[in-house]
Order: structure tokens, then sequence, then C-alpha cells
């Protein structure tokens, strides 16, 4: 008779999850910052996971997120580890630098003056 211990479902440890680091949350905030001061999102949400990270943006805070940005290194030598994706969960943009892939939100802000 074998003794199997079980594996625990989430991370052991907050070492084992994925997480943004501190120069990667400074350019998502720093987009973030002037998205509301054009009053165009109101609320964001931080996700950390075993295999993700996830930096949500909502227009109001119980609405489903307009935009997520995720960070998944196991993509890192294939397609990326950074992806934009949108509210109807279909990748956006996806890339190794995430200013390049956050360029698009960034273009957003940028309007005709009428």
């Amino acid at each position: 008779m074998n003794i199997v211990t079980p594996l625990p479902l989430g991370p052991r440890s907050p070492d084992d999850r994925v997480s943004f680091d501190r120069q990667e949350l400074s350019v998502i905030l720093t987009l973030y910052g002037r998205m509301v001061a054009a009053g165009e999102w109101r609320d964001y949400g931080i996700s950390t996971l075993r295999d993700i990270a996830v930096f949500a943006v909502f227009r109001r805070t119980a609405e489903v997120p307009l935009y997520r940005i995720e960070k998944r290194p196991k993509l890192r030598a294939r397609q990326g580890m950074y992806a934009l994706v949108g509210a109807d969960g279909l990748v956006m943009k996806r890339g190794h630098d995430l200013r390049a892939v956050l360029r698009d939100l960034e273009r957003r802000l940028i309007r005709p003056v009428e």
C-alpha cells in the first residue's frame, strides 16, 4: 500500500506566484493614471496566480474588466509573456515588451480636438 500526499490546489508559497515587478507596475500605473484623468477608467484589480499575473481595468466596479494586462512567463520564449486582452476575451496584442503591448491603449488617449 502506497501513501500519496495530496498536492495543494493553490500555490504553496507567495514565491510560487507570478507577479508584476516594480518597473512593470510603474508602466501600467502610469497609463492607468492618465486614463483615470481622462475619465476612461475608474477601478482596477490585481491577481497573482501560479502561472499568470493579471492587472484588470474596470470602467465601473461592478462590471467585467474592460481590459486585462496579463503576464505569462511560460510564453516568454514563444509569443511573448505580455498580453492585452479585451472585454470579450480576445487577445488584442501580445509581445515581449510591455510598453509595446500597451501602446494601443495609449493611442486611445490621443483624440482630435474639436
